[in-house]
């Protein structure tokens, strides 16, 4: 039962069966067949066939949810098991917005110093993907926003208040500024995130607050290529406090806050809401709450 569980997961995610068939490296009519095999045993329509996937049915969708309970409970069971073994061990699978993968070494080096047995992989997804991977029980934990749009049920714990600094090169317009106005910085050649990044809509927020519009001149999903662009001297952005400060941005490089408003947002780490967590995820919240709590002593 349980496998047929993922398989029909994995179908309600790829919502086609060729692609759910590859990601889960069997043959089509297996797929097929798992989901039908689940059908029968479940006495109803899960699947609204035709000559391809055509969605789930309202029956379809509330198995679904109880799929992905009984899956991410079977797992934390096992999970449980092995730590009961062997100690604490594994894999834990991490998706954070682009503003905060400077922090998430806060959380992964202590972690791994008192866990060596744990490895990590980290993904830089979007603030609706993170969401939408702890959904599928494609990750464990994400880093997020918690107060700017909603979360839906997880658990949270809160790490720090995004603020935000103008980015610039050392004689450029405003360089020598104690603080910028959001509605000086729109003036400026600006390159910012992708508008399906929060951060983004986030800006686009506080600069129309101020009366201001702005178009960039240049988007990307990645920091690092923002960051270049600003080195050369011809580009501004618009970044958190704590990425300027973990980046460490020196001459010629200025980091200026900005005012009017003093706008902060709150990132933390997040979690499907379910009780018992894995034993890994149990340990990975805790570890936050203890940074957390480092990063409030030294405010």
């Amino acid at each position: 039962m349980i496998e047929k569980l993922e398989v029909f997961i994995a179908l309600a995610k790829a919502q086609h069966f060729g692609k759910a068939a590859a990601e889960l490296g069997i043959t089509q009519p297996t797929l097929s067949a798992a989901v039908k095999q689940l059908e029968d045993q479940l006495g109803v329509m899960l699947v609204q066939r035709g000559s391809r996937f055509q969605g789930l049915t309202p029956e379809g969708q509330r198995v679904l949810e109880w799929a992905r309970r009984i899956v991410a409970d079977t797992r934390t069971m096992r999970a449980e098991m092995r730590a009961a073994r062997r100690g604490l061990a594994g894999h834990v699978r991490i998706a954070a917005i682009p503003t905060a993968l400077a922090m998430v070494p806060r959380l992964t080096t202590p972690f791994r110093d008192k866990h060596p047995d744990v490895t990590f992989s980290v993904l830089s997804r979007t603030s609706i993907e993170v969401l939408a991977l702890l959904e599928n029980l494609e990750i464990d934990v994400g880093v997020t926003y918690l107060d700017n749009e909603p979360l839906g049920r997880v658990s949270a714990v809160p790490l720090y208040s995004e603020r935000y600094q103008l980015i610039t090169a050392a004689g450029n317009r405003y360089s020598e500024r104690e603080t910028v106005t959001w509605a000086e910085v729109a003036d400026l050649p600006l390159c910012l995130l992708t508008p399906d990044m929060q951060n983004r809509r986030i800006i686009n927020q506080h600069l129309q607050e101020a009366g201001a519009r702005v178009t960039p001149t240049l988007e990307s999903n990645s920091m690092i290529l923002l960051f270049s662009h600003i080195r050369t001297g011809k580009w501004a952005s618009i970044m958190p406090l704590n990425l300027a400060e973990t980046l460490g941005f020196a001459e010629p490089i200025r980091a200026i806050p900005i005012v009017e408003p003093d706008a902060s947002h709150l990132v933390g780490v997040v979690a499907a809401l379910r009780e018992p967590h894995t034993p890994l995820v149990s340990a990975l919240l805790y570890e936050a709450r203890r940074v957390a709590d480092q990063l409030d002593g030294v405010r």
